[in-house]
């Protein structure tokens, strides 16, 4: 395991897998016993991971409760993040208003049996709470000594960005990282979400690695019988192979995996891993294994190391087009500079 600074506005130490617990527990029907969540976290931690990431509405709460016990005798020694935004039931309870905020950090603190959160995540946007709120509630929880750091989770980057400046310019604890879903399939943060925070310098924790299941393959052979991730998320979480682009995506996993007599999970983390490498972007991969099996498979991808050719063909049959003003401004480049003049700068 490999261990990295989250972002350019943190001091901290963070192993480049995180543990995400959305699997701790079966209030959603779907799930892992305690004590097999117990398994895995044991097993992360004896790996080297040292980041584990929770939300107040994984498993209605259950998954808190687990990680209290599991993490007891080593506190210290973990980066602990949660999140809220969805995890109440009723109008008050949901959303990131001040009052929201308040309430839904105080019950992950309890729930968790801690007295702070190293990092504390706003879930989503919620589309109505003013950005000002939001930077302001965070801070007033770092001086309270309730959570250490904030960022923002499944925000757009306008948004982000305006956050970010909000708390620099105003003397507020910074916002220093953000989590957002991306894969070999999805890749639309190319876009905005990963220049902006590269720009930034802020950490990125990418969710979904493995598009919901699809990136391994087990999808690629009809069955009669969904599991119940796809019954439960469809198609939010697992993206399915619905396009010759998934097609061509898999079959490429597929061929570069054999090669190095691996997995075509083990491949689409491996890119991930090597995928995104200036010193100015410093990106983590939450994993959401439901058994220990899960667990090692995932943790089994930091022994495939992948060729410069070989990102070159999983970047190009994953490629998405950047859309205006990106396109734009790439070929008016052309016609100012000259098709050399990147090789120039470079």
């Amino acid at each position: 395991m490999n261990y990295k600074i989250f972002g350019k506005k943190s001091g901290l130490r963070v192993s480049e897998l995180v543990l995400g617990t959305g699997n701790f527990g079966t209030r959603w029907g779907h799930g892992a016993t305690p004590e097999e969540s117990k398994k895995v976290f044991d097993a992360y931690v004896a790996a080297g991971g040292n980041f584990i990431d929770t939300a107040d509405g994984y498993q209605v709460g259950e998954s808190e409760e687990l990680l209290a016990g599991f993490i007891a005798d080593k506190r210290d020694d973990l980066v602990l993040a949660s999140k809220f935004s969805m995890g109440g039931s009723t109008l008050l309870t949901t959303g990131n208003s001040r009052k929201t905020m308040i309430r839904a950090v105080e019950a992950s603190l309890k729930r968790l049996k801690t007295d702070r959160l190293d990092l504390y995540w706003a879930h989503l946007d919620d589309q109505h709470t003013p950005l000002e709120e939001l930077v302001r509630g965070f801070d007033d929880l770092v001086r309270d000594g309730k959570i250490l750091y904030a960022g923002l989770s499944n925000y757009p980057a306008w948004k982000i960005a305006n956050a970010s400046l909000l708390a620099d310019l105003r003397g507020w604890s910074p916002i220093v990282g953000i989590q957002i879903e991306y894969n070999l399939i999805e890749r639309t943060p190319d876009r905005e979400l990963l220049p902006m925070a590269q720009s930034l310098g802020l950490g990125v924790a990418f969710w979904s690695p493995l598009a919901g299941g699809t990136l391994t393959g087990k999808y690629r052979t009809p069955s009669a019988d969904k599991d119940n991730r796809q019954v439960a998320w469809g198609g939010l979480l697992v993206k399915g192979e619905s396009s010759n682009r998934e097609t061509l995506i898999l079959d490429t996993l597929a061929d570069i995996a054999s090669t190095h007599q691996a997995k075509m999970l083990h491949v689409a983390l491996a890119w991930l891993r090597q995928r995104h490498q200036p010193k100015e972007l410093s990106t983590v991969t939450i994993l959401g294994p439901r058994n220990v099996a899960q667990l090692q498979d995932n943790l089994d991808s930091l022994q495939v190391t992948l060729s410069d050719e070989e990102i070159s063909r999983l970047n190009e049959v994953s490629a998405i087009s950047l859309g205006s003003p990106h396109e734009i401004i790439k070929e008016s480049q052309k016609l100012i500079y000259g098709d050399g003049f990147g090789r120039v700068l470079s």
